[in-house]
C-alpha cells in the first residue's frame, strides 16, 4: 500500500463550504489509470485529480481529471483548485506572473492574485447551433416551450456541452431537470438576472450522463462566456452566480482581455492529509 498527499479544495467561493469541491492527488506518477479512474468513483465528487511532473517543457505540472463517468479533457474547477493544491504544497512556476498546466485538452494558462485564481479559457472543439432535435430533447427534459428558449448553442470545450438562454434567471432557478429524457447531453442553462442582484447571469450545469447537477462549473462558464460576450448577451466584465439550487453560492468572474477569455473566482483549501492506496 502506497501513501499520497491529499487535498480537497472549494472552488469560486471564499466560504468553505459555499462553492465546488475537487480531491487533489498529488505526485500520481505511480498511480494507473484504472487506480485513478476507481479512486474518482470513490470520493464521487464531480472531479477528482492526479496531479504529476509533466513531460512538455512549457508547463509547471500535468494534471489528468476523473469525473465518476471517466478521464475529461478539461474541466474549469478542478484547474483552479488543483493549481491552488500545487502551489500549496511548494510548486515554484516558471513564470512569476503564470501557471502553465498540461492536461489532456494542452496548455492551460493561470493566473493568482492572493486567493483569486483565472484561467485562460480553451478553444471550443465545437461550437454553432444546436439541432432540431437536440433543442426539442432539452425543452421536453425541462418542460419548456420552444419559445422559452432566446438562444442556443453547441459550447463544447472538452466535456460536450450545449447550452440554452432562457428568458430570466428567474426561469433558470424554477427548473426541474427529466434526467432520463435529457440523457446523455450536457446542458448549461442560462438566464440574465434583473438590476439589484451581485450576478449579471444565473447558470445550471445539468449533466445527463451522470444525472447529476453541477455545483459550479468552471469549463461550462468559460464557453458560455465565449458565445454569450461575442452575441452581445453580456458584457465583458461580468459574474455569473451558480450552485442557488444546491445551497451554494458560487461566483465565477468572466472578463475578455484581449481576445480572450479569463475565468476566475476564489479558492480556499479545505482538507490536507495523506490517502492509502
Amino acid at each position: 500500500m502506497a501513501r499520497f498527499r491529499f487535498s480537497q479544495v472549494n472552488v469560486f467561493s471564499s466560504e468553505p463550504l459555499s462553492g465546488n469541491p475537487v480531491a487533489v492527488i498529488h505526485d500520481a506518477e505511480a498511480l494507473s489509470e484504472e487506480q485513478m479512474a476507481a479512486l474518482a468513483r470513490w470520493t464521487n465528487l464531480s472531479e477528482t485529480t492526479f496531479l504529476s511532473k509533466p513531460d512538455n517543457p512549457q508547463a509547471d505540472y500535468r494534471l489528468r481529471i476523473f469525473s465518476p463517468q471517466g478521464e475529461l479533457p478539461f474541466a474549469g474547477h478542478p484547474t483552479l483548485g488543483s493549481c491552488h493544491a500545487w502551489l500549496s504544497a511548494g510548486g515554484k512556476p516558471r513564470e512569476s506572473d503564470v501557471i502553465v498546466q498540461q492536461c489532456e485538452a494542452g496548455l492551460i494558462s493561470i493566473r493568482r492574485e492572493g486567493s483569486f485564481f483565472a484561467f485562460s479559457a480553451p478553444p471550443l472543439v465545437r461550437s454553432g447551433p444546436l439541432e432540431d432535435d437536440v433543442v426539442n430533447k432539452i425543452a421536453k427534459a425541462l418542460d419548456l416551450q420552444p419559445s422559452d428558449i432566446v438562444r442556443h448553442q453547441w459550447v463544447d470545450n472538452g466535456p460536450g456541452w450545449c447550452a440554452v438562454m432562457l428568458h430570466s434567471a428567474q426561469q433558470v432557478l424554477s427548473l426541474k431537470p427529466d434526467w432520463a429524457t435529457l440523457s446523455p447531453l450536457n446542458l448549461g442553462v442560462a438566464g440574465l438576472h434583473g438590476s439589484g442582484h451581485d450576478a449579471d447571469l444565473e447558470v445550471r450545469a445539468f449533466v445527463g450522463d451522470g444525472a447529476y447537477e453541477d455545483p459550479v462549473t468552471g469549463s461550462l462558464n468559460a464557453s458560455l462566456a465565449q458565445w454569450l460576450i461575442k452575441e452581445g448577451c453580456v458584457r465583458s466584465p461580468y459574474t455569473a452566480a451558480q450552485g442557488t439550487i444546491l445551497q451554494r453560492a458560487g461566483r465565477v468572474q468572466l472578463r475578455q482581455t484581449s481576445g480572450e477569455i479569463w475565468v476566475g473566482g476564489q479558492v480556499v483549501g479545505v482538507i490536507s492529509g495523506d490517502i492509502n492506496l
